[in-house]
């Protein structure tokens, strides 16, 4: 009788025993999948915080740009002054094939004639425009040099 107790306690001891082990193993899982998250979660943080680094750089330098072409255009009366306004008179094919190219089109239509002066255009608006052409692309090569660095940045932690 003393046998089959000591078989009954011993047989309690191991069950106790594998429950807990089994509660430990349960316990150690979520310790690990909760460090994973944590983990997947600073990865995610620091890439926003990249992302928001770069988004930042790409914004500055925009905004320095367009300043820079708004600067340039404010100086245009300085440069192209009222006098070679009257001096020199736009031609009509010059402002039809300036269009096209900032359109990026083909030249549509007759030329006629291209050297007839363009009705309204100044020299001093060509330079205006032209500065502002210029502005605008340098302000997309900013933004493509961004995403550019967003693009390496992703790829050199792994993330792309």
């Amino acid at each position: 009788m003393l046998a089959a107790l000591l078989v009954i306690v011993l047989l309690l001891g191991v069950a106790v025993a594998l429950v807990q082990q089994r509660r430990i193993d349960g316990i150690g899982r979520q310790r690990d999948n909760a460090e994973a998250e944590r983990d997947a979660a600073k990865q995610e943080r620091d890439a926003l915080s990249g992302d928001a680094k770069v988004v930042t750089r790409y914004v500055d330098r925009v905004q320095y740009v367009r300043e820079a072409g708004a600067t340039i255009v404010k100086e245009v009366p300085v440069y192209v002054t009222p006098e070679a306004d009257r001096a020199c008179l736009v031609p009509a094919g010059f402002v039809r094939v300036h269009d096209a190219a900032a359109e990026n089109r083909p030249l549509a239509g007759p030329a006629g004639d291209p050297d007839a002066p363009a009705a309204g255009v100044a020299l001093s608006t060509v330079a205006s425009t032209v500065t502002d052409n210029y502005t605008t692309c340098h302000a997309i090569r900013e933004q493509l040099i961004g995403l550019q660095d967003a693009v390496r940045q992703r790829q050199a932690s792994g993330r792309d």
